[in-house]
């Protein structure tokens, strides 16, 4: 069974060449690889795994320009009630430090369309920054919503009226208000994809949105776990193994990814929470209950794949191309 691309990513040694203050809260990583290598090609919409090392792993979306095989660049956003991560990123990592670097992987692929609209809300403007260029260098027509708390805490707004005053708006909240979605959203047709990256509200309110107006072409990337995700409840399931016949128990409080650690079956993993479809795994029997926050509607009804770290049974049995 073939799962996407995104799953698999080779780790690398990288260090750290720039550290700069982008905007109020947020940091850029400009890296590059230790040996001075060419750094693996990328498509816009890829994030890629630093591995700060005790376990810690974060995901961050590449904001760079693909072509450039030299360095690679991230913008991390403290979160103040994160887990970690952009804590480690501001406050202990310096130019000249090590770090190791797993991927690239794409959940978030620019389709072709005849025109398009992005919408972007704080932090979730970096993956659309490589979408951008790409779009413009391609002369297609082009969109872009952007909204955050603040002007001074919203990364790369002056470059992006600076170099695109007629195809960008900004829209800070202590100016404008919560983004106009309704006017924003309006005139997409057939012909626009939709790209759209922030904070869940944002992004709820955008899926709302778009299934009033009839916008099929939607494509969203959440960095954190869907607002739903813990609704459903949680009952005792097996699963069985394709590869052995093997079946193990799946607990109420457990996940699948859990058990089959526990039971020493290698499957890649990062984040634990339904974000990067590193442990995306087939699904050759059963129904999953999906609660991850990368496969898109039509996915999720084909039931082909899962992402085992938080999706679980409908019913009582799955069977895993495992």
């Amino acid at each position: 069974m073939t799962l996407r691309a995104s799953q698999a990513g080779p780790s690398f040694d990288a260090v750290i060449e720039r550290k700069e203050t982008v905007a109020d809260g947020v940091v850029e990583l400009v890296m590059r690889t230790h040996d001075g290598a060419d750094l693996p090609v990328w498509e816009p919409g890829s994030h890629i795994d630093l591995v700060f090392g005790d376990g810690l792993v974060r995901q961050y979306s590449l904001c760079g320009e693909p072509g450039d095989r030299r360095s690679i660049r991230v913008a991390v956003l403290r979160a103040p009630d994160g887990r970690g991560g952009s804590a480690f990123v501001h406050d202990r990592l310096a130019v000249g430090d090590a770090i190791t670097l797993r991927g690239p992987r794409n959940n978030f692929r620019l389709v072709d369309a005849d025109r398009y609209l992005f919408v972007a809300g704080g932090i979730g403007i970096t993956p659309l920054l490589p979408m951008l260029r790409s779009v413009n260098a391609r002369s297609v027509p082009w969109r872009l919503a952007y909204g955050g708390r603040t002007r001074a805490s919203m990364a790369y707004a002056d470059d992006l009226m600076k170099d695109h005053p007629g195809s960008v708006e900004i829209l800070p909240e202590d100016e404008t208000g919560l983004l106009p979605l309704d006017r924003i959203l309006r005139d997409a047709d057939d012909r626009t994809a939709v790209y759209c990256c922030g904070p869940e509200p944002l992004l709820s309110a955008v899926e709302q949105m778009c299934a009033r107006f009839s916008i099929g072409n939607l494509n969203v990337e959440r960095f954190a776990p869907r607002a739903d995700a813990e609704a459903a409840p949680t009952t005792s399931f097996e699963i069985e193994l394709f590869s052995s016949g093997r079946t193990l128990q799946v607990g109420p409080d457990e996940s699948i990814l859990d058990v089959l650690e526990r039971a020493g079956v290698p499957v890649d993993s990062s984040c634990r929470e339904g974000t990067c479809a590193t442990c995306e795994t087939g699904v050759v029997a059963g129904v999953p209950d999906h609660r991850d926050a990368v496969l898109n509607e039509s996915e999720r009804s084909e039931n082909k794949t899962m992402m085992i770290c938080v999706s679980r049974c409908q019913g009582l049995r799955l069977v895993l191309d495992v």
